[in-house]
């Protein structure tokens, strides 16, 4: 086999010219892949981990049919407060959950004295929604306090409503919001900080204390709109995902159907739809280095042994036998390509390297969102580059080497 190798070797050597202009375009197929993945999937994790850890959470439960009229943020399909001391147990029970947050969402109206708007409105435990989505904090702007979100008696305010209503930290407003039996209340509130506002639902939520929500709605009885939940191992998403939907089947209403009901992150943002795209523009390159590699390689190869007729001729008159010729030529496009997939990817690691030392900024979406690249490249995604290039480069090799261990002695003898 090694001598073999080495001969292969020598043939590739003979056209120093077309063996180094063909490797030239399978390495820069290999090093745009590389390259590509690296930004595209750090791009990816910085989007996803925006919207989990700032916002919407890995998971979410909600009471069966509240999503369903979301956007009219319903107060009479929450989670009762028995259900929820049971979900919070079997959540406190779980391996996979590292935190978890109760919310109570609604919709109120927010005014300066001067001034009257809509705002969505998000109840947390500052110290449970800390812990859930820890991004959060780095939304907040001319924020009063350092070591809380939020205090009694205190709001955060979506960013841009705040400022067209020229409302910033320190200032009083006046919340009135709707309970589930139609009766309205009035409260006071100090703004201390602006929230930056998001694309998406949730992206544009003011915050205040669950206490003040349960008071504003006059709850009798502690209901929520939600738990968001955080799990310790983001790759685990889906196992932990269905591990707690087992948990929670049990939990049914009068009617013996599921209460509640349990989301994903990927089902609660249109966001997903861009991390969806980046998959197939990933899986797009791979396939364009496949046939970049399955071109050059299958040209060289065919050019190889059509030059090489006699040759040939001369070896199988010699008693070489024709899987041996077949062998000697499709180490020739292996060589071709691993020599190619090394220098490719040698490249393509010091250029992921460069971009991380000057750092890459992006900005995304309306909010002006910038996010701060890290690009990088998992061992995984670099040996199945490898493994593609070998793999196309013997498969394209197979059809020329073929043809020359069927090449008869005689014929080939008298080629021109």
């Amino acid at each position: 086999m090694l001598k073999i190798l080495r001969l292969a070797l020598k043939n590739l050597l003979r056209h120093k010219r077309r063996t180094l202009l063909t490797g030239m375009l399978i390495v820069v197929g290999i090093v745009a892949m590389i390259v590509f993945v690296g930004l595209s999937g750090s791009f990816k994790r910085a989007i996803v981990g925006q919207i989990t850890d700032s916002m919407l959470s890995h998971l979410q439960i909600h009471r069966k049919g509240y999503m369903s009229s979301v956007d009219n943020l319903p107060l009479d399909r929450m989670l009762p407060a028995k259900s929820y001391a049971k979900i919070s147990l079997l959540l406190t029970q779980s391996t996979g959950v590292e935190a978890f947050s109760p919310r109570i969402k609604f919709g109120a109206m927010l005014s300066n004295y001067a001034q009257t708007t809509n705002v969505r409105l998000n109840g947390i435990d500052p110290q449970k929604e800390q812990a859930t989505v820890p991004l959060l904090s780095t939304r907040i702007r001319d924020a009063a306090h350092k070591d809380q979100l939020v205090a009694r008696g205190e709001v955060l305010l979506p960013e841009a409503l705040a400022r067209g209503m020229g409302l910033g930290s320190g200032n009083t407003v006046v919340l009135v919001a709707n309970n589930k039996d139609g009766s309205v209340n009035g409260m006071t509130f100090k703004v201390v900080g602006l929230i930056e506002n998001l694309m998406g639902p949730g992206g544009r939520d003011g915050y205040l204390h669950i206490d003040d929500a349960a008071a504003l709605l006059r709850m009798e009885a502690r209901e929520v709109s939600e738990i968001a939940v955080r799990i310790n191992d983001f790759d685990r998403i889906d196992a932990v995902t269905a591990a707690l939907r087992n948990a929670l089947g049990p939990m049914t209403n009068k009617q013996n159907k599921p209460m509640v009901e349990l989301h994903t992150w990927w089902q609660l943002t249109p966001f997903y739809n861009v991390v969806r795209m980046i998959n197939i523009m990933t899986l797009g390159i791979r396939a364009i280095l496949i046939a970049v590699v399955l071109i050059s390689v299958l040209n060289v190869m065919m050019m190889s042994v059509y030059e090489r007729v006699r040759e040939i001729g001369t070896l199988a008159a010699m008693g070489t036998p024709p899987g041996r010729i077949l062998w000697l030529f499709v180490a020739e496009g292996f060589c071709l390509g691993l020599f190619s997939a090394l220098a490719g990817t040698a490249i393509g690691l010091l250029i992921l390297w460069i971009l991380n030392l000057k750092g890459v900024s992006v900005a995304f979406g309306g909010a002006k969102q910038v996010f701060t690249l890290a690009p990088s490249i998992s061992p995984g995604e670099l040996i199945s580059a490898c493994l593609i290039v070998l793999g196309v480069s013997v498969l394209a090799s197979l059809q020329p080497a073929a043809k020359a261990s069927r090449l008869a002695p005689v014929d080939a003898l008298r080629h021109i």
